[in-house]
């Protein structure tokens, strides 16, 4: 049976095995059948359908919504497009111009306005200060196109969480929209429609939906005009940074005296820090706070990459600082004075940029702070509210430093050398002496300290006294400036005539109105301590008036022609050389062995002259060296009598501490003095009138005593005393 095979069917298991059917004819196809009917989808429900529909019908409304909202965006994007000009003519939008004050060594020391640096571009910054601004102000800046939902949406979830209004507080705004704010869109401040720029520039910054709204289609047409690197150059330019600073040059200079191509790392997360409030953590307001602030921006800048670990930590190590001028805001006071010598269209309403080149040496200025701070710190009682005032000019009334006041750190203050009126005291007596030394009296000519009344029409009997209530009798005019003796001053002032005293202290530049009465002579008239010093720089000079003034030049950013020259100088002569030289002398006395001992220094002559008014409700001392003049005063600004202080106290010493720190170092100058002639007492007449006895006539005969003498008799008798030459 083995083999054996049945004709038939194949075996299955040649299926099985995959036997070929290539030899067998394909099946027939089949016939369709027409009369069958096609295959029904299932019913979907009522509510299935209506969902459809409802979603087909939204589909339908936001498309073409969103066609025609992105229509109207396109065409706001395309108005603003065509509205912007040139990246050049978006880089300096101030209304105003600004000053920039200049020391005697063209270094600048003080600022007024709004200041621009100059432009910059986002090229020539210091990378450190691009990064910062990015990692500060704009993460994605580089990704986005001009607006950033994400960011809002971030800024609207942490609003929220403070509980504020959802466009309340953080706006999610990208660079590109704050330059948008910053270009208040395109609108040009109109003086007309605005009642201040201020008030302009506040509109511009305000938030809101109508707001944000608004800025969307024109920051996008901003990223369609403009490179990424256009709107960083136009924002590094146009920021407001605090201190009057405009653009980050302009700050730069300002806070650190470098361009901002300069910054470091610590430099540029300060300043990238400012952005977000500029009068609050600006460094000249604040500089702890403002540190602070930086350093959250270096970490920002670590974290993003732009800076490594080692630079972040050096940055936080060696925070910023300020530079020396911004940081004791030298000159303030100074500035102040100087912007008022000019006009107004070149100062403070100029639309230009002004250069003004002034008087005024830093080094002085900050050793005038440091005199006047350690006398302060050491010899008065924590918590007075004493105020003084300091002024040091040369010869010839160029100013070159200028306190005018204490703990005073705002720009327009009341500044009290230039400003406040008061009494002079005893300061004034060198005029009186003045007029008798260009009359060809001589410091050696003697005078009566003895009790003395004189009869004032309509005010009846006035008798001055001295200060120690005592009297020395005859004693030189050297020995009655000296010790500062009121009767003796008072006798000379009558002699030479009030008219004269007032002729020659018009003359050096005291333009108060002066007392009308004998008690002229005591300083009973008032005047500022700037009038002052520029007297005393007069007695200096040999006996020329001068003209206090702290500009030198004036002109126009960028321009060589000048507008305006030196605001004052040396002017006419008031009293005689010789004169000048006679109470030079006089006044030296005063300080090696009189009033003003205490402000004696210790490796050259000076001369001056204490002045303390009635009840001390203001000292005074004003001296110079053979180089400066300085001036000192103290007081209360409420008028309220100082405690135990005296022209010889403490001015005199303030003015020891200013001078001493400015002359160091510098070679010894002579003062400009003349030695006069010893001279023997009128032993008759002298005693005749020491012993209270009437002088006699020229017949003998005993003329009315003198205990209550008009004002003819006093001059009468003066002039005999001291042989006056007409």
């Amino acid at each position: 049976m083995a083999g054996h095979r049945t004709k038939g069917t194949p075996l299955v298991a040649d299926r099985r095995y995959g036997a070929s059917t290539a030899s067998r004819p394909p099946p027939p196809p089949k016939k369709p059948n027409r009369n069958r009917k096609p295959a029904q989808k299932p019913r979907r429900g009522l509510f299935s359908r209506l969902f459809a529909w409802i979603g087909r019908l939204i589909w339908a409304v936001v498309w073409r919504v969103s066609l025609v909202i992105g229509l109207i965006l396109s065409g706001f994007v395309f108005y603003f497009y065509q509205q912007l000009p040139p990246v050049s003519a978006l880089l300096d939008g101030r209304a105003k111009g600004s000053v920039t004050l200049l020391d005697r060594n063209d270094t600048v020391f003080a600022w007024r306005g709004e200041t621009f640096g100059g432009q910059i571009t986002s090229d020539t910054v210091s990378p450190f200060l691009k990064d910062a601004v990015v990692a500060t102000e704009d993460k994605r800046f580089y990704q986005h196109f001009g607006v950033s939902p994400r960011g809002i949406a971030s800024a609207i979830s942490i609003n929220l969480a403070a509980g504020r209004g959802p466009l309340e507080g953080n706006g999610g705004s990208t660079i590109t929209q704050q330059v948008a704010k910053l270009l208040c869109l395109g609108t040009a401040y109109d003086p007309k429609q605005w009642k201040s720029e201020a008030a302009y520039e506040d509109d511009c910054r305000s938030g809101g939906v109508k707001r944000k709204l608004n800025e969307i289609p024109y920051a996008l047409a901003m990223e369609v005009k403009y490179s990424k690197a256009e709107i960083l150059t136009i924002y590094f330019n146009r920021a407001y940074l605090g201190a009057g600073a405009r653009g980050f040059e302009a700050a730069a200079q300002r806070y650190f005296g470098i361009s901002a191509n300069q910054v470091n790392p610590a430099q540029a997360a300060m300043l990238a820090g400012l952005l977000k409030a500029p009068s609050k953590y600006a460094p000249t307001n604040n500089l702890q706070r403002a540190q602070d602030r930086a350093n959250v921006i270096v970490g920002l800048m670590q974290d993003q990459g732009y800076l490594t670990k080692a630079q972040a930590d050096e940055a936080r190590a060696h925070p910023a600082q300020l530079s020396e001028a911004a940081q004791t805001k030298s000159g303030g006071f100074f500035a102040d004075w100087v912007m008022e010598s000019a006009p107004d269209f070149l100062t403070s309403t100029t639309t230009e940029d002004v250069i003004m080149r002034t008087t005024l040496d830093q080094n002085m200025q900050k050793q005038a702070e440091e005199g006047l701070a350690f006398v302060f710190d050491t010899k008065i009682t924590a918590g007075s509210k004493a105020q003084a005032a300091i002024v040091v000019m040369s010869a010839n009334g160029a100013v070159r430093a200028m306190v005018g006041g204490r703990k005073i750190a705002a720009a327009g203050s009341f500044n009290r050398a230039t400003q406040a009126l008061r009494q002079t005291g005893s300061s004034f007596k060198p005029f009186v002496y003045a007029a008798a030394m260009d009359m060809g009296w001589s410091p050696s000519d003697f005078v009566e300290d003895t009790p003395l009344t004189i009869n004032i029409p309509g005010s009846g009997p006035w008798s001055p006294d001295n200060y120690d209530h005592k009297f020395k009798g005859l004693i030189t005019l050297t020995e009655a400036l000296q010790e500062s003796r009121n009767v003796p001053a008072v006798r000379v002032a009558e002699a030479v005539g009030r008219d004269a005293v007032r002729t020659v202290a018009q003359g050096f530049g005291i333009e108060s109105s002066l007392a009308a009465g004998p008690a002229l002579a005591l300083g009973a008239s008032e005047s500022t301590l700037i009038e002052m010093t520029g007297a005393y720089a007069g007695i200096l000079n040999g006996g020329s008036s001068v003209t206090p003034y702290g500009l030198e030049e004036l002109k126009l950013k960028g321009e060589a022609d000048s507008l305006m020259g030196a605001g004052g100088g040396i002017g006419e002569r008031v009293i005689s050389q010789q004169a000048a030289g006679l109470l030079t002398y006089m006044m030296s006395r005063v300080v090696a062995e009189g009033t003003g001992a205490r402000a004696k220094l210790a490796d050259r002559p000076a001369a001056g002259k204490t002045g303390t008014t009635s009840s001390a409700r203001d000292a005074w001392f004003i001296g110079f060296t053979g180089d400066y003049v300085c001036g000192v005063w103290i007081g209360n600004d409420d008028n309220s009598p100082l405690k135990n202080v005296t022209g010889g106290t403490l001015p005199a010493e303030i003015w020891h501490e200013v001078m001493t720190r400015i002359e160091t170092g510098a070679p010894v100058t002579e003062l400009p003095m003349i030695l006069p002639d010893v001279r023997v007492a009128p032993q008759n007449l002298g005693a005749s009138l020491a012993s209270g006895a009437a002088p006699r006539d020229q017949s003998g005969t005993a003329s009315q005593p003198l205990m209550n003498p008009s004002d003819n008799q006093v001059e009468a008798l003066l002039r005999e005393i001291f042989g006056k030459k007409q």
